[in-house]
């Protein structure tokens, strides 16, 4: 096999590593390790065996070009709707996982909004099996309550014993106060953190965008970003109460960072994701009534858009999320009041990262890194993937200024409702490299 900078990628999937691998001349950016520096990394048998300058004509093996290149520790989506069991016309854990390592991540976190929910150990093993060979490590998220119902608690000592990373109703919120602090005394208990989807369903259900100028000059319902902050302020609150770990789901408004950021301040246990397409994209955009705009939380307002770039680099957002949410041709052709929401987003992370915000100066590349590689692995309390000798090789590779363009038929998720098809962007991911295999990206 050989991998050279003019990568044109297959969909075959993953390959085996080589016995001997040599990364030339790549950047290094590990920033748990707090290291920036051009060098070669050698992988052998699946494990980095050196990090030092390697004389070309005495290695032995197969040579990738990466002069061009950054070389980081594997990156990991942490909220991802994979759609299996009971949504696999949608998406697949397979094809879900192929969409991850073409976007650059070498983990994902699967959200339990799925038929059945996340909500017994049965399903969380059914997951683990049918990720079971794939480069991409997939970890499940169980339910908070039986089928998200917010009724009554899952069994959340049990479901965490059998692999799941954290606790969530992604999709419903947790309407019941008592049931969201239960459930936050059992994961302290676990040190697992519970994932809030914050919205407060008497004020949201009916709403199809952010509630606002626009929204009443096109006649839509609204949903009103004061329903997002009401819940976050209470679980922060909760979280406070109980001494638990609390992560916020893919904020919206500014008040909702504002309030991530005073909770950081006072020592509380919370962190916080956002979206590649609440820091890209604003509710003047729904005009246009393309479904493939239409998102939970929805899009807001321009100033709330640039207050999730202030919280992305001040370090109020922890990570970056993609909020990956597959969806058929057929359900997002549909009246926008009808259509479903939510968008792809596993293939388009990076390139909407460099190009708005390492491109624009509000991160660094190291900072964008560190929101992939380190911080969500540090949330979950998994180990952090190190570019270093004697560890096992996980690994993203990317190319930070190369620009492309987002095609219809090159999506590998299999759905493609994306609102992004047809931009332009700098930053791509070359390869992968996990659990002793390859993934070459599409470019």
């Amino acid at each position: 096999m050989k991998l050279t900078k003019n990568v044109v990628a297959s969909t075959k999937g993953y390959q085996p590593l080589p016995e001997r691998l040599l990364l030339k001349g790549g950047e290094i950016i590990d920033p748990k390790r707090k290291v920036n520096e051009k060098i070669d990394v050698v992988i052998e048998k699946g494990k980095i065996v050196s990090i030092e300058k390697v004389d070309l004509k005495v290695f032995k093996g197969q040579v990738i070009d990466c002069s061009d290149f950054i070389i980081s520790p594997g990156w990991m989506d942490m909220h991802v709707h994979l759609r299996e069991p009971g949504f696999e016309g949608k998406e697949t854990i397979a094809t879900g996982s192929l969409a991850a390592a073409n976007g650059g991540f070498t983990s994902v976190c699967c959200m339990p909004n799925t038929s059945p929910a996340i909500d017994n150990q049965e399903i969380i093993q059914y997951i683990k099996d049918r990720a079971k060979g794939s480069l991409v490590d997939v970890y499940p998220v169980a339910a908070i309550t039986k089928d998200r119902q917010g009724t009554k608690l899952s069994e959340i000592l049990e479901l965490v014993e059998q692999g799941a990373v954290a606790i969530s109703d992604d999709g419903n919120p947790v309407m019941s106060a008592e049931m969201m602090r239960r459930a936050l005394e059992y994961s302290k208990m676990m040190d697992i953190p519970v994932i809030g989807h914050e919205e407060d369903a008497n004020m949201t259900t009916g709403g199809d965008m952010n509630e606002g100028f626009v929204s009443t000059c096109l006649g839509l319902h609204g949903i009103p970003p004061v329903a997002e902050e009401i819940m976050i302020a209470r679980d922060i609150m909760l979280a406070e109460y109980t001494g638990a770990r609390l992560h916020i789901a893919h904020l919206s408004t500014a008040k909702a960072v504002d309030l991530v950021r005073q909770g950081k301040a006072r020592d509380i246990k919370v962190t916080a994701e956002a979206t590649p397409h609440h820091f890209t994209l604003n509710d003047e955009l729904l005009r246009s009534f393309d479904t493939n705009l239409k998102m939970n939380p929805p899009l807001r307002t321009e100033q709330d858009r640039e207050a999730i770039t202030r919280g992305l680099a001040d370090g109020t957002i922890d990570t970056i999320a993609s909020d990956h949410a597959p969806h058929s041709f057929e359900e997002k052709e549909a009246e926008f009041i009808y259509a479903p929401f939510g968008i792809i987003g596993l293939e388009t992370t990076l390139g909407l990262s460099i190009s708005q915000l390492v491109e624009k100066k509000i991160l660094s590349l190291r900072d964008l890194v560190a929101k992939y590689a380190i911080h969500p692995y540090e949330i979950l309390n998994l180990p952090v993937p190190k570019v270093e000798k004697n560890m096992t090789a996980n690994l993203t590779i990317f190319h930070p200024n190369l620009e492309w363009e987002v095609l219809q038929g090159k999506f590998l998720s299999k759905s493609s409702n994306s609102p992004y098809v047809g931009w332009k962007l700098k930053g791509k991911p070359i390869a992968v490299i996990n659990n002793g295999q390859i993934f070459k990206s599409i470019l």
